[in-house]
């Protein structure tokens, strides 16, 4: 048996206001139709809910069992209510953002800080990780947003630009590179140890594609699977690599 709530809703009121006009002014309809929403409950319920005396109505015993629980399930539908009005004016709630290492790292704090001082009361999680693992956390729902530097090409996310990193070469201090100026040529990096990113990483593949498209296929790489050791091993001479500028401005 499915317990109808409008009838259950309609049973409520008149118990409360003790009548049926004074129900169908409550809640704004004919009593005839209080008076019919009653009696097909009753027959759907298969229990006398109401008894009607000279002074009004009173609930039966099955009635106020019944109406303890309706109590109940008024109640949980009034939180319901409220909590889908506090997630509409963002008063509560949670925000799932999933970001690539390097946005993680180096470009989000600033916006995390803002919407915190603007929406105080919503809980902030940062998932990090590569470009490739964010894709797959939001393909399946764990995440609300996903903010990645490289390309995605699964049919089942829509991307949109957000903002525009530019890459540049690192070496250390002393590396012939450094006494160049600005003209490099590309195909040198050929003969040098080229630190890259984990594979899965939007970095990576960025470096690749533009190492590609120079035609410059590096003889030997290294794979470290984070920005910041990828520095500390340029700057000590290990190789020289191409991150994100957005990364380096710490070490100049």
């Amino acid at each position: 048996m499915l317990l109808n709530l409008h009838l259950l809703r309609l049973f409520a009121t008149v118990v409360q206001t003790g009548g049926f006009s004074r129900a169908a002014s409550a809640l704004r309809i004919s009593q005839p139709a209080i008076s019919k929403g009653i009696r097909d409950f009753e027959l759907q319920l298969g229990w006398r809910l109401l008894d009607r005396t000279p002074k009004g109505v009173r609930p039966t015993r099955e009635g106020q069992a019944l109406l303890r629980h309706a109590d109940a399930l008024f109640a949980a539908e009034r939180a319901a209510e409220d909590e889908l009005v506090s997630l509409r004016s963002l008063d509560t709630g949670s925000l799932r953002i999933g970001a690539s290492t390097t946005i993680a790292t180096y470009m989000i704090a600033e916006h995390l800080g803002i919407f915190h001082q603007r929406y105080p009361g919503i809980d902030v999680y940062l998932v990090s990780a590569n470009t490739h693992d964010i894709a797959r956390l939001m393909i399946e729902h764990d995440i609300d947003i996903a903010l990645v530097e490289g390309p995605v090409g699964d049919s089942d996310l829509v991307c949109k630009p957000w903002r525009t990193d530019v890459m540049s070469l690192i070496t250390s201090p002393v590396h012939r590179f450094a006494s160049s100026g600005n003209s490099i040529d590309p195909k040198a990096l050929e003969e040098e140890i080229l630190i890259v990113r984990e594979r899965g990483s939007g970095s990576r593949e960025i470096v690749s594609q533009a190492l590609s498209a120079h035609g410059v296929e590096p003889r030997r790489t290294l794979e470290i699977g984070s920005t910041e050791a990828i520095k500390q091993a340029v700057a000590y001479g290990v190789g020289v690599s191409v991150v994100s500028t957005a990364t380096i401005d710490d070490q100049i």
